[in-house]
Formats: C-alpha cells, sequence, structure tokens
C-alpha cells in the first residue's frame, strides 16, 4: 500500500485561476488527464467559475471542508447544492457544469473513473475498514484517527493500493482511535 499525507502533496493551480488540485493517486500512475483509467484527488475552490467537462468520465464529489458550492448545468439537469460534509454526488463529467460559492472558499474530494473501464464506490466510516478489498482504492482519514497496527493516520492522511500490487499483508484492518473518527473508502472495481 501506498501511504500518503495530503499536507504533503503540491497543489496544482487551476488554468482559469478558480482554484488548485493536488492529486494523490491515478492509475496509470503519472497518466495525464486524456490517459487515467481512475484519479482521486482534492480540490480548493476559491471563486465561481466553469468546471472542465471530462467526456466518457463519471464523477464523485464530497464537501471537505468550507461553504461549499452550488452546481448547475441545465442541458443536464442538475442543479445541485454541495454543502453538507461528507456526502458523496455523482454526475456525468461529460456535462459542463457552472459552479458558484455559497460562501468562501470550499475544499471537496474527488474521484474520477473512465466510464466502460472503471467505477468507484465511495463510503464514510466510523468503523473497522479493510483496505486492500477491493481491485484498487483508496481511503483517507477525514476526521481524527485511525490505526493499523502500529502505523497511525490522521486527519488528511491515507493509504491507496492500485491493480498488480499484492495485498496479502494489506488485509489489517484499520481501526478508529477516537469516538468521532471518520474515514472516506473509495472501492475501484475494473468493468468486464
Amino acid at each position: 500500500m501506498q501511504r500518503f499525507d495530503l499536507n504533503q502533496i503540491a497543489p496544482s493551480p487551476w488554468k482559469n485561476g478558480g482554484g488548485s488540485t493536488r492529486e494523490i493517486a491515478c492509475w496509470p500512475r503519472g497518466a495525464g488527464m486524456d490517459r487515467f483509467g481512475w484519479r482521486v484527488s482534492v480540490a480548493t475552490i476559491d471563486q465561481a467559475g466553469p468546471f472542465s467537462a471530462f467526456p466518457g468520465i463519471d464523477r464523485q464529489i464530497m464537501l471537505l471542508d468550507g461553504d461549499g458550492v452550488r452546481l448547475l448545468s441545465a442541458a443536464a439537469g442538475i442543479n445541485h447544492a454541495l454543502q453538507q460534509r461528507w456526502q458523496p454526488f455523482a454526475f456525468s463529467g461529460d456535462a459542463a457544469l457552472d459552479c458558484s460559492l455559497l460562501g468562501g472558499t470550499s475544499t471537496d474530494f474527488n474521484v474520477m473513473t473512465r466510464r466502460g473501464q472503471w467505477s468507484a464506490e465511495v463510503s464514510i466510516h466510523d468503523a473497522e475498514v479493510r483496505p486492500g478489498r477491493s481491485a484498487a482504492g483508496l481511503c483517507m482519514v477525514l476526521q481524527g484517527c485511525f490505526a493499523q497496527g502500529e502505523t497511525l493516520l490522521q486527519t488528511g492522511q491515507g493509504l491507496w493500493w492500485d491493480v498488480g500490487q499484492d495485498r496479502a499483508r494489506e488485509a489489517a484492518p484499520l481501526l478508529p482511535r477516537e469516538a468521532h473518527s471518520r474515514l472516506v473508502l473509495v472501492g475501484l472495481k475494473q468493468s468486464v
């Protein structure tokens, strides 16, 4: 398993100046935006503006921090206020969306999968989680602390795994260490 700390991932500014993205993981590793099978990132949205369209991509977005945003696309019939933390919202990347802030800066968690190749299940947990059960995936602590044996993961830290990795030793559970601890788990499955 690959361990990561969101605070140690440098943000990449958006071309339109409206925010920045920290890519946590993608597959194949190092793939560009036109070649990835799946991609998980965290974005900071500083100002209103358009979301880039990603034809052929299924997306899930979840508010991590801040006041949230409203996502609009008349053509796709989307009018969604993303303002409750940790509530995943799925939509087609084919849709060109406009985004408006519901207050100040917001930070969101994003999962993108190439339709027909991969699918993702995003879930929130406050109890034991066993990473490595899906073909690929990622888990990140949202609040509090989780332990995997002697290894502690704090808020913004997590693990990810990809296709072909030996996960035999990675079946060790992640256990919450505090009552308010929460973790997001992304299970990624290859399409048949």
